[in-house]
């Protein structure tokens, strides 16, 4: 059995990933850990929590001592990072505990596992030369996008908000163990993604639960911006991908080549609740306007042709298949089907 270390799976992409990675690899042994910020929940995990090769450990990736005694505790053989501040609004709010987390939260990590896994740079222990550490970033990293354009993996790091710099910072520092140490890393940095478990605050969560309790639709500014959407599990299975077959010291985008502007967004999810959960009016009547957010990225969209290509990656979903499936799950959610 080889005991993998995943971080911050409580939350939206981590809760997708891992009933879905415990299926499919009976040699893996997943442990958690997870500060259980407000973004995390133990009750998106339920469903493996009975399963003998999921533990959970509730601590801090910043917490060093924790770190190395789980990588020595649970002879670590792999890291999934997921763990991360990821809210826009709030990294410009508080924009301190994005850096904590996103940029020494990481930094720890990769220290710790190469000091566990090699003897000195670009010598692995024995039985510890498979070992491989895999960073979970975002598109925010790239900055924003003409109307034509997409981001490659060769595209200019150019980040625009606190959220978006912590996370190009924990980029940087995994590149650097790579050329310096010969650590073994990939990074994978995604679109938006949206599906089942998703924080409330987020924008579809945030359409779905004001539109059934009747409250006003919140949309910043003209509602044009632009964002490339990823069904949650398409995401999932490309980091299944990355982390087995990726080429170390390699970035791969992944994102599902569904553009749309946040007024399509709610346009499209409007429309489906209208004939699911009809009433007097249209949803769409409590469409508003609100003050636009502060450096407000205009448009994202990524290529995810070297995924695609290198190691026949293809999302299963496209964006009006997706969100039938994400409506549905909030319906029960919020107990409105």
């Amino acid at each position: 059995m080889t005991n993998i270390l995943l971080t911050g799976t409580a939350g939206f992409i981590g809760s997708n990933f891992v009933p879905y990675f415990l299926e499919k690899y009976p040699e893996y042994n997943l442990i958690n850990l997870d500060l259980l910020t407000y973004a995390g929940d133990l009750a998106n995990l339920q469903e493996c929590e009975s399963n003998p090769r999921y533990k959970f450990i509730k601590g801090d990736i910043c917490n060093r001592d924790l770190v190395e005694f789980i990588f020595t505790e649970y002879e670590i053989q792999g890291v999934i990072h997921f763990a991360a501040e990821s809210h826009v609004d709030n990294s410009i709010k508080n924009p301190g505990i994005f850096i904590e987390t996103n940029v020494n939260g990481t930094f720890t990590l990769l220290d710790v596992a190469q000091k566990y896994w090699m003897n000195k740079p670009f010598e692995y222990k024995k039985d510890y030369d498979k070992c491989r550490f895999h960073h979970i970033s975002t598109d925010e990293v790239y900055g924003t996008l003409n109307e034509t354009d997409l981001f490659t993996e060769e595209t200019p790091y150019s980040p625009n908000s606190p959220y978006s710099a912590s996370k190009a910072s924990s980029d940087m520092i995994v590149r650097s163990y790579q050329e310096t140490y010969g650590l073994n890393t990939v990074i994978t940095n995604c679109s938006n993604n949206y599906g089942p478990k998703q924080h409330d605050e987020k924008l579809i969560p945030t359409i779905i639960r004001k539109a059934l309790a009747g409250e006003p639709i919140p949309i910043y500014g003209d509602g044009k911006n632009i964002r490339d959407w990823l069904y949650v599990l398409d995401h999932c299975k490309g980091i299944d991908l990355v982390y087995h077959t990726g080429k170390s010291g390699n970035v791969y985008n992944i994102g599902g080549r569904n553009e749309r502007t946040n007024l399509q967004i709610v346009d499209t999810i409007c429309n489906i609740l209208d004939k699911k959960v009809p009433k007097d009016k249209s949803y769409k009547e409590l469409i508003t306007f609100i003050e636009d957010r502060a450096g407000h990225d205009r448009r994202y969209a990524i290529d995810a042709t070297k995924l695609e290509s290198k190691l026949k990656w293809k999302a299963d979903e496209d964006f009006d298949s997706g969100i039938v499936k994400t409506i549905e799950w909030y319906l029960g959610k919020y107990n409105a089907s």
